[in-house]
Order: structure tokens, then C-alpha cells, then sequence
């Protein structure tokens, strides 16, 4: 084969490959980036989390989903010594059902569900003031993955091991729901 020939093939390669992880979108920062505060005012690191997958979620105590705390509680003791993580992040942009103060907040998911997985700060989660970690969790352009926009409590999205968007999942569907084991248990 001439030297011509396998330098077009080389080319070619080069050319399909880029263009289909152009195509497929790739993340331009992993969650590792944010910083964020607890609920008790302290900062919040996402790198202190590399190596394990990661589920985000936005709560509410005054919600029809609420008793997923119940859930998720679940999930994080059944997996938390095999690299996951929960974060929770309070918000009161739907229907002002989590209106009380961080300390508030902390003593009604601690006395009512057992909540022993990290929360943050009261944060918005979509409009002007969204917070940056969720601008990347619902903008493709941040996270190479999907755009999204949280549609109501208990919106649950899924940070693989390296810090990248796999995906979500609605309010509606359970934390220990099959999409999301099976993301967790790697099926």
C-alpha cells in the first residue's frame, strides 16, 4: 500500500472519530469543579467525592414526594461503603414547599426520615438564579450529556465515578428505582 493511501486511511479515522464525539457531545467540566455550602454554612467541596458515583437531588419537606427522604436514606446506607453519594439541596421554588431555615430544614429530615446523607444550602435550581452546579446539570453545553430543566422536587441526577452527567431521573420515579440501582450496581 502506498504511503498516500494509508495517510488518507489515518486521516479518515481521525475525521470519523471527531466527529462523532463532536456529535455525541462531550462535557467541557466534570461536577469536580463546584464548590458549595452545607446546610450548617460549611463549604461543600465536589472533589472531596471523585472516585464515586454521585446522585443530586432537590428536596422538600413540605412535598408530595417527600417521604422519598425515606428512599434515599435507603439507598445511601445500603451503598454508601461502595462509592456513592447523595446530596441533597433543599429549594423552595415549587409551590414554597420548603420554606423553613437551614437549621430548620436539617431537624425535620433528621427527626422525620433519619436524613444522615450530606445537605446543602436552600438553593435555586432553575431561572436566573440557579445555582452554578445545577446550570451544568441541565445545560448540555456544560455537561456534554442533555439538557434538562428541573421539573419539580425531587428531580435526581446521576454523576458517574470521573465526575460526568449520565443523566436523570423525574420526581415522580423512586430513588431506588431500576434505573437507578442498576446505574449504581454498574448493570
Amino acid at each position: 500500500m502506498s504511503k498516500t493511501i494509508i495517510i488518507f486511511i489515518i486521516i479518515s479515522a481521525s475525521f470519523m472519530m471527531f466527529s462523532f464525539f463532536k456529535l455525541k457531545g462531550t462535557p467541557t467540566s466534570t461536577i469536580y469543579g463546584f464548590k458549595v455550602n452545607t446546610i450548617e454554612g460549611t463549604e461543600f467541596d465536589f472533589s472531596s467525592l471523585k472516585g464515586k458515583k454521585i446522585l443530586v437531588v432537590n428536596t422538600a419537606s413540605k412535598c408530595g414526594f417527600t417521604p422519598q427522604f425515606e428512599h434515599l436514606e435507603a439507598l445511601f446506607e445500603k451503598y454508601k461503603d461502595k462509592n456513592f453519594a447523595i446530596i441533597g439541596f433543599p429549594c423552595n421554588q415549587f409551590g414554597n414547599q420548603d420554606p423553613g431555615s437551614g437549621t430548620e430544614i436539617k431537624s425535620f429530615c433528621t427527626k422525620n426520615y433519619g436524613v444522615t446523607f450530606p445537605m446543602m444550602e436552600k438553593t435555586d435550581v432553575k431561572g436566573d438564579n440557579a445555582a452554578g452546579i445545577y446550570k451544568w446539570l441541565t445545560s448540555k453545553e456544560k455537561n456534554g450529556v442533555e439538557n434538562s430543566s428541573v421539573k419539580w422536587n425531587f428531580q435526581k441526577y446521576m454523576i458517574d465515578e470521573n465526575g460526568f452527567l449520565v443523566g436523570h431521573v423525574v420526581s415522580f420515579k423512586s430513588p431506588d428505582c431500576k434505573k437507578i440501582v442498576n446505574w449504581i450496581e454498574g448493570k
